[in-house]
């Protein structure tokens, strides 16, 4: 994320006196910073709030089990990214020019600020990433075991919390080569006799790439990009196909107890509503990190695509962030209702609504036989 707060560097420490022709992309990357600024406070606008109502309503004592656990802190990384956010793009983006590099804007306060946000934003989106794996993972795992019972419940639930704090803290030691990579650079303007503060140039794909910053950044794109994207792939298809194993196989049951369709269609439900969370996911780290791979090792390649696509990566991670609660509203009665209860006082009942789905449930499987 922050890709173009690099790019500003670039352009400043980088000045040619050579006129070029800018390419299609570079036009729709000038454009796309133009609309960024109050395009993504919007979506920020949106996040926060939401986030804060997935945390409220999930960790909730009768809502606490290990899937609302993960989702649960997913919320808490994506509102962390988000609150993080609003200060540097209404500075940066709303209050100044995006074009603008006058040293009142790119002060030192602000240099420092940029220098905190792009570490630390490159820490939650590692734990989001790997929160989406954990997710993969569990539900594939939970759906495959053959154990059951409140012991077993109470075990995974204290599992995952484990997993939790593990990735939590795994994240921000991992990155920490990646904390040291980015600098402050100061500009004096001697006519004005100002100074202007930047994050350094790190000269990606090109000779003068410093070996431990291209270690740096290929470990950041592999571990946190890459490698969560193939594992959430792999078990994302495993889930598929045994969502569509154990569908077959209650069509073919003849007959089913009213507590088996109930189960049954809500495990359905959820595995069905992890996917499209994790499916998001991939959308959007994935390309991402074959761009940051990409751009290490192609020359030009960093300045001619990757920067002017900055800003378009940095607005779909925010969506990211930020459409879950709309995910949850649609696709999980039990949320919804929590919802409708904690913060409307509507006291519908769940027990009707799933009396519903069960009769419905077992209409179906009567006609399907």
């Amino acid at each position: 994320m922050f890709e173009a707060v690099v790019e500003m560097a670039t352009n400043i420490t980088t000045p040619s006196s050579e006129q070029i022709e800018p390419s299609a992309l570079a036009v729709f990357g000038g454009w796309f910073t133009s609309i960024h600024g109050y395009s993504s406070l919007t979506v920020c606008l949106f996040g926060i709030p939401t986030n804060l109502i997935n945390i409220t309503v999930l960790s909730r004592k009768d809502m606490r089990n290990p899937t609302n656990a993960l989702l649960c802190w997913l919320a808490v990384a994506d509102l962390l990214t988000m609150v993080s956010y609003v200060p540097f793009v209404i500075h940066f983006y709303c209050a100044f020019d995006p074009y603008d590099f006058s040293p009142e804007k790119f002060t030192f306060p602000w240099a420092v600020y940029m220098l905190f946000l792009i570490n630390f934003v490159a820490t939650t989106h590692t734990i989001s990433n790997w929160l989406g794996v954990s997710l993969a993972v569990f539900r594939f795992v939970q759906l495959r075991s053959t154990t059951k019972g409140a012991v077993a419940k109470r075990r995974l639930y204290s599992t995952i919390q484990k997993v939790i704090a593990g990735i939590y803290v795994c994240s921000c030691l991992v990155l920490v080569p990646n904390y040291m990579t980015n600098k402050i650079v100061e500009y004096s303007d001697f006519e004005t006799n100002k100074t202007a503060y930047f994050i350094n140039d790190i000269k990606l794909g090109t000779n003068d790439t410093k070996p431990i910053v291209l270690v740096n950044v290929l470990t950041y794109s592999i571990l946190t990009k890459i490698v969560p994207c193939i594992l959430m792939t792999v078990f994302s298809g495993s889930l598929i196909i045994s969502l569509n194993l154990s569908g077959r196989q209650r069509r073919r049951r003849l007959s089913v107890t009213s507590n088996n369709v109930r189960r049954e269609s809500r495990q359905a439900k959820t595995t069905r509503m992890l996917l499209v969370v994790i499916i998001l996911f991939l959308l959007t780290e994935f390309p991402h990190g074959l761009l940051i791979l990409i751009s290490a090792v192609v020359p030009n390649f960093y300045n001619s695509v990757y920067s002017p696509l900055g800003d378009l990566m940095d607005l779909v991670a925010l969506v990211n962030n930020a459409i879950n609660f709309l995910l949850y509203c649609i696709m999980s009665t039990q949320f919804r209702t929590k919802f409708l209860q904690m913060y409307f006082n509507k006291q519908s009942t769940f027990k009707d609504m799933e009396r519903t789905q069960l009769t419905t449930s077992l209409r179906t499987t009567i006609t399907t036989h």
